[in-house]
């Protein structure tokens, strides 16, 4: 029972018709930019018109990523992130401000479909030990009257997109839903205040994490194809998880007397790779599984009729932080390149395809591998691989992977490729002592699922400026400090 809530983080007219029981709104998408070389905002936004996404959620307000967005009549979420609610909470004048700069100069000057302000992401997560509880509310309060000011209360609505984790169920049921004990008074001030500001409840749902988290967790209970076998809650059979989840918090909401608070599902979705469940047949079958379940509109029992909801997410992001997991970089419908990685039917384009991103730009084909003549002893080859894996990507690396079969060759090659690719291939970031040599053969295995990647070209845009990464030359600091590790 305690499976419910587990969780931390075709022809045209078919096409037209599921398009219809969907709505106008759609399927969302979330667009994140935490990547090493992030595709450029125009090539971003020309994905999601082409494959139909009429809203998307984003982490923050980055200038770039809202100008490419007018004019295009996308709906859109922008983000305040957690480390800035305590200037907007603090000070009215700030919160004006951030509207100001964030909302009204895009709607004005760019023409850019705002409706939402995303206050903080997931503040509430228990992981963060109570760090954002006394700071979330005064945020959202002075966003929400900087919003008034500014006239754009009508058609810009606040909400805090929220883990699953701020309720539980004592029984495990649906039924006995309420908000986790600790926060239950920040929860209902909250609650209260969007009730009040006709504004709705943004949840985040991951079946994939309770299966992460818990190896007793059935499998096919985190599916939608109905072959678990089915929870009942005094005679409301529930038969994946999504459903119980989403009604756990409805009876929640009905409980505290807010049964007609509007939901939101903030993220919903499943990678595909960096754990031995993330993997392409899965993310297939979840999400189309997911988008079946929500073309008829029924909802849940609790809750019936079309579900709004973001996918988690777009595209993948290698400079996400994968504390909570390898899997974390592994989101994307898409590859960091805009490249869809499987079969995807969101019902929105002629084709049932998924459409690629288009114009991508390409580093030269080259690849820094180990040199043949390299042993696996050599002392210098641990740290070197030690490093690269430290500043780059190597969670496509290790058991139930996508390149969890290759050999320590392999690897090590990987290891080095990634550093080389996410530094531009500059010679410099190819020179690990004795044991690298730059390669034009692709190293990629023939007939399996791991990929040797060739790095775009930089986007010298706001994502770049935000991060710092190494689009820039990294020099010889960065060689002096490997050759002082091999040296220690």
């Amino acid at each position: 029972m305690g499976w419910v809530l587990v969780q931390d983080r075709v022809n045209v007219g078919f096409v037209c018709l599921v398009m219809m029981v969907w709505g106008v709104s759609g399927i969302g998408v979330n667009w994140g930019t935490q990547s090493t070389h992030p595709l450029p905002p125009d090539t971003i936004v020309r994905l999601l018109r082409e494959n139909g996404f009429q809203r998307v959620k984003l982490f923050d307000a980055e200038y770039d990523t809202l100008r490419a967005l007018g004019r295009t009549g996308i709906e859109v979420m922008v983000g305040i992130p957690n480390d800035m609610l305590a200037t907007v909470g603090g000070s009215m004048k700030a919160a004006e401000k951030w509207v100001a700069k964030n909302v009204t100069q895009h709607i004005n000057s760019n023409n850019v479909n705002i409706r939402y302000v995303a206050v903080g992401n997931e503040p509430f997560l228990e992981t963060y030990n109570g760090s954002y509880l006394g700071i979330t509310f005064p945020a959202l309060r002075n966003i929400q009257a900087a919003l008034v000011k500014a006239g754009h209360n009508n058609q810009v609505k606040v909400t805090v997109p929220l883990n699953a984790d701020v309720y539980s169920s004592t029984s495990g049921l649906p039924s006995d839903g309420d908000f986790r004990a600790n926060i239950h008074d920040y929860m209902l001030t909250i609650v209260n205040f969007l009730s009040v500001s006709a504004s709705p409840f943004t949840v985040n749902i991951y079946p994939f994490i309770s299966l992460y988290s818990d190896p007793n967790f059935p499998v096919e209970y985190a599916f939608f194809d109905g072959n678990a076998s089915p929870i009942n809650d005094g005679g409301t059979l529930y038969t994946n998880m999504f459903d119980a989840n989403l009604d756990t918090l409805a009876h929640a909401l009905q409980r505290n007397g807010f049964a007609d608070l509007p939901i939101i599902v903030g993220e919903i979705g499943w990678p595909t790779d960096g754990d031995r469940n993330g993997n392409i047949e899965y993310a297939r079958r979840f999400n189309q599984g997911f988008m079946s379940h929500i073309s008829g509109g029924r909802g849940t029992p609790m809750r019936p009729g079309p579900i709004d909801a973001y996918l988690f997410s777009l595209i993948d992001e290698d400079a996400k932080s994968i504390a909570p997991g390898n899997f974390e970089r592994h989101w994307g419908i898409f590859t960091y390149d805009g490249q869809p990685k499987y079969p995807l039917n969101l019902g929105t384009t002629n084709s049932g395809a998924l459409v690629p991103a288009r114009g991508v730009q390409y580093l030269q084909r080259k690849w820094c591998v180990m040199k043949p003549s390299a042993k696996l002893d050599d002392p210098s080859v641990a740290p070197s691989v030690n490093y690269a894996c430290s500043l780059a990507d190597c969670t496509c690396l290790g058991y139930g992977t996508s390149c969890g079969n290759l050999d320590s060759r392999g690897n090590i090659s990987y290891a080095f490729n990634s550093y080389f690719q996410q530094n531009n291939q500059l010679d410099e970031a190819c020179k690990f002592p004795n044991v690298s040599m730059i390669t034009k053969t692709d190293p990629t295995p023939i007939g399996g699922t791991c990929k040797f990647n060739i790095m775009i070209q930089p986007y010298y845009g706001s994502a770049e400026r935000r991060f710092g990464y190494a689009q820039k030359p990294l020099g010889l600091i960065a060689i002096l400090v490997l050759n002082l590790l091999l040296v220690l």
